[in-house]
């Protein structure tokens, strides 16, 4: 088991504070990079739906898991993004620009939703951003001089640097930077003081304020990067998909999106790249076991999303902290072998708590 040593001050502001992370951050990343080589196409394009999952699974989370601002209207946000940059890539912005700025018009939006939500909290939050995503589907729908309507819009081929970012290894290994890049930002914005006023909100709204925190700043900014981030993924996907329409951003994807972040762990940053692996291979597990279902089971055309509902349910029941969660229980029972005890990582966790007090 690792005891971390603390000589300095400086130890819990690094990004990567002790030999063992970077060692085996640095494993992951060499892994991924090598990655394309070892994999056949099909696979290595299912690695880039769950780098775009974990980017929009990311932007929730800081929404949801940090800041306590329940959302079931997030793939507004990411179809706003995605059809941000196809649009502007058809006006000759290049994709290196055309998708920061999607992702602004999505913050945008985000902003756009955060005030009225000032007001809101709980289940009359989690409705009206569900009715803000119901009206930005219409919109896209109605609007068919920019979006041509529900005929759709064919994504341009992209290009970055000279080269044609189509899906395949360079899509993969764009994806997989941004990735990378989202992730850094968002850790280091829990570091920062505006991540640290979040999980205030989170905790209390009262006990916040008390304490001087602005409440309207901080959920209109956890909005709008929560939507920024999320659109970032909305062009992304764009792009990997090549054909974009408005009922591909309706209440499944949110729903997807929502099941990234609970199986994969509410409030822990690794949870939403656990949520995206489990999130993009359900659906190939559901069409291996249609063959072994009886007929009238496997032909029913909401069979995935009751499969999403019940894995949602036993999670929230059976293992509240999903997949990452339990990533870290089975590390402490390794860990302690063979001196662990049932429940001594919850309550190395409330002494933890008592302790910082």
């Amino acid at each position: 088991m690792y005891f971390p040593k603390k000589t300095d001050y400086d130890y819990d502001l690094r990004l990567l504070p002790h030999g063992v992370g970077r060692f085996w951050y640095g494993v992951l990343l060499l892994a991924l990079i090598v990655l394309p080589l070892l994999v056949p196409q099909y696979l290595l394009s299912q690695a880039t739906f769950v780098g775009i999952f974990a980017i929009g699974g990311l932007g929730l989370a800081l929404l949801t898991g940090y800041t306590g601002q329940f959302s079931i209207g997030h793939a507004a946000f990411m179809g706003v993004g995605a059809y941000a940059t196809v649009v502007l890539e058809h006006m000759g912005v290049p994709f290196v620009l055309a998708l920061p700025l999607g992702g602004a018009v999505a913050a945008l939006a985000g902003l756009v939703v955060g005030i009225p939500a000032l007001r809101l909290s709980g289940m009359y939050l989690a409705i009206g951003t569900l009715a803000f995503a119901f009206i930005i589907e219409e919109v896209l729908t109605r609007w068919e001089g920019v979006t041509r309507g529900a005929s759709g819009l064919a994504v341009k081929q992209a290009t970055l640097f000279g080269f044609a970012l189509s899906p395949g290894p360079k899509l993969y290994y764009a994806v997989v930077f941004i990735a990378v890049c989202a992730f850094l930002f968002a850790l280091n914005i829990l570091r920062a003081p505006l991540g640290q006023a979040m999980m205030a909100i989170r905790e209390s709204q009262v006990a916040a304020q008390s304490m001087g925190v602005h409440l309207a700043r901080v959920k209109l900014a956890a909005f709008s990067i929560s939507a920024a981030m999320t659109g970032i993924a909305g062009g992304l996907y764009a792009h990997a998909i090549q054909f974009i329409s408005p009922e591909q951003f309706g209440i499944m994807l949110s729903i997807e999106l929502i099941v990234v972040i609970f199986v994969g762990g509410i409030g822990m940053l690794h949870g939403p790249v656990f949520g995206a692996l489990f999130i993009v291979l359900l659906p190939q597990a559901i069409a291996i076991a249609k063959d072994y279902l009886p007929k009238a089971v496997g032909e029913l055309p909401g069979l995935q999303a009751a499969v999403y509902a019940l894995v949602l349910l036993l999670f929230v029941l059976l293992e509240p902290q999903g997949l990452a969660g339990l990533w870290v229980k089975i590390k402490h029972y390794f860990s302690m072998f063979p001196y662990y005890r049932k429940g001594s990582l919850r309550r190395g966790k409330s002494f933890a708590r008592s302790e910082s007090w």
